[in-house]
C-alpha cells in the first residue's frame, strides 16, 4: 500500500461493490476499512433483514437484501466482499458456494479466510474463477501487515543473504486425531491456521515436508518444516497462554543476520557485519552502521499507522483488491494459489498422526 493514504471520497473512480455478510467481525474490521479504498458500496446482503438494513445505512446508504442471488441480479456489482460463517450442520465454509455464485454472476470476489474447507473445494473455486474470468482474493491480512511486508523486503536484500530458517509462533490448539474428521470439531483450527500458514508460505514458498508433535492436554503442537527452497522452519501452535500475553512471534534467519517481529508491531533487524572478540569485548555497543534497527509505532497521535486497520493489514489488503479490479489485473497477494498451499497444510494436520513425516503431494488434477 502506498505510504500516503487516499480517503474513499477522494477517488475519482471507485469499484461498484456489494457485500454478503453483516456480522461482528466485518463490522469491526472490513466495512470500516472501506474509508481508505476506492469502494462504492451499493448493496449489503444478510439473512437477517434488520442487520442488512443497519449495515447498509451505516456504511454508505446501500440497498439491503436478504437474497444474494437477487442482489447480484439487480445490482450487477463489479466486485463482492464476502464475510460469512460456517454451516452449522456440516461445518463447511458458507462463503465457498457464495463466491462461486458471485463469479458466475460476473463479479470479482474478495472473501475472508478460510475460503474453503478442503483442497478439492479450493481447486473448484480456482476452476470457476478461470472459467468465468473473475478473480478471487482471500483475506490473508497477515501478509499485508507493514511489519511482515518489511520482513519480506529485508529477506530479499543482498545483505541479508540466503534464508536458512524461519520460526512462527501462533496461539491455536489442535483437537485429538479421532475428532479431526469432523469439520465442526476443526472449525477454530481451520479458521486460525490460515494466519501463521499464510506468513510461512508467503515468505518461504511451498512446504515440501513436515512432521509435528502434539500435546494432548492443551492441544498445542510443534511442527518441523522443510520448504521446497531447502530452507527449514518451525511452526509452534500454542494453546493455554495468558490472555494478556502477546500472541505472535516471527523470526527469519539469513546469513549472519536475522529479523524478528514480536506482537505484530515491533520489528527488529539484526544486521550483518558486527564483529565481536569473545572474551575481549568491553562493550556491547557495536558500530552504528551494523547496529540493530528497531521499528515500532507510536500510540499517542491519532495516526493511520497506529490504527489496527492498517498495522493488522485490513486496509492494505482491501486497497490491493480494489486496485486489482480497477486495473483488470489479478491480485498478486492473497491468491487462491496461496490459499491452496494453506489448505494442503490443513489437510496434513487433519489426516496425519503426530510423529509422522509427510511429503506434500501436489497433484491438482
Amino acid at each position: 500500500m502506498p505510504d500516503r493514504v487516499t480517503y474513499q471520497f477522494e477517488y475519482e473512480e471507485r469499484v461498484r461493490c456489494a457485500f454478503i455478510g453483516a456480522g461482528e467481525h466485518s463490522y469491526r474490521n472490513i466495512y470500516p476499512a472501506f474509508q481508505y479504498a476506492p469502494v462504492d458500496l451499493v448493496a449489503v446482503c444478510d439473512v437477517r433483514p434488520e442487520r442488512a438494513a443497519a449495515y447498509a445505512g451505516t456504511f454508505g446508504g446501500a440497498t439491503p437484501y436478504t437474497d444474494h442471488l437477487e442482489m447480484l441480479e439487480r445490482e450487477k456489482p463489479a466486485a463482492v466482499f464476502i464475510v460469512t460463517s460456517y454451516d452449522q450442520e456440516t461445518g463447511r465454509v458458507q462463503a465457498t458456494d457464495l463466491a462461486m455464485d458471485c463469479l458466475r454472476a460476473g463479479a470479482h470476489v474478495w472473501m475472508e479466510k478460510p475460503v474453503a474447507a478442503s483442497v478439492a473445494e479450493v481447486l473448484e473455486l480456482r476452476r470457476v474463477s478461470a472459467e468465468t474470468g473473475g478473480f478471487v482474493m482471500a483475506g490473508l491480512k497477515k501478509i499485508f501487515m507493514p511489519a511482515v511486508e518489511k520482513v519480506a523486503s529485508i529477506m530479499a536484500s543482498e545483505a541479508f543473504g540466503p534464508v536458512s530458517s524461519i520460526s512462527v509462533r501462533y496461539p491455536q490448539g489442535l483437537p485429538p486425531l479421532a475428532e479431526r474428521h469432523d469439520l465442526k470439531a476443526m472449525r477454530w483450527f481451520l479458521d486460525h491456521v490460515y494466519h501463521p500458514a499464510a506468513v510461512l508460505t508467503h515468505l518461504m514458498g511451498p512446504v515440501e515436508r513436515l512432521s509435528y508433535e502434539w500435546e494432548p492436554g492443551s492441544g498445542s503442537s510443534v511442527t518441523a518444516l522443510r520448504f521446497a527452497s531447502g530452507a527449514i522452519g518451525s511452526l509452534h501452535l500454542i494453546s493455554g497462554v495468558a490472555k494478556t500475553s502477546p500472541l505472535e512471534r516471527l523470526e527469519v534467519v539469513g546469513r549472519d543476520a536475522n529479523v524478528i517481529v514480536e506482537n505484530g508491531v515491533r520489528l527488529t533487524y539484526y544486521r550483518p557485519g558486527a564483529r565481536r572478540d569473545y572474551g575481549r569485548d568491553a562493550s556491547f555497543v557495536v558500530d552504528d552502521d551494523v547496529a540493530p534497527l528497531v521499528w515500532e509505532p507510536e500510540f499517542s497521535l491519532g495516526q493511520l499507522s497506529n490504527k489496527n486497520l492498517f498495522y493488522l493489514g485490513y486496509a492494505p489488503e482491501i486497497r490491493h483488491f480494489c486496485d486489482s479490479v480497477l486495473s483488470g489485473r489479478a491480485p498478486v497477494k492473497g491468491t487462491l494459489d496461496e490459499a491452496l498451499e494453506i489448505m494442503r497444510l490443513f489437510e496434513v494436520y487433519r489426516e496425519t498422526p503426530p510423529g509422522t513425516t509427510v511429503t506434500i503431494e501436489r497433484d491438482d488434477r
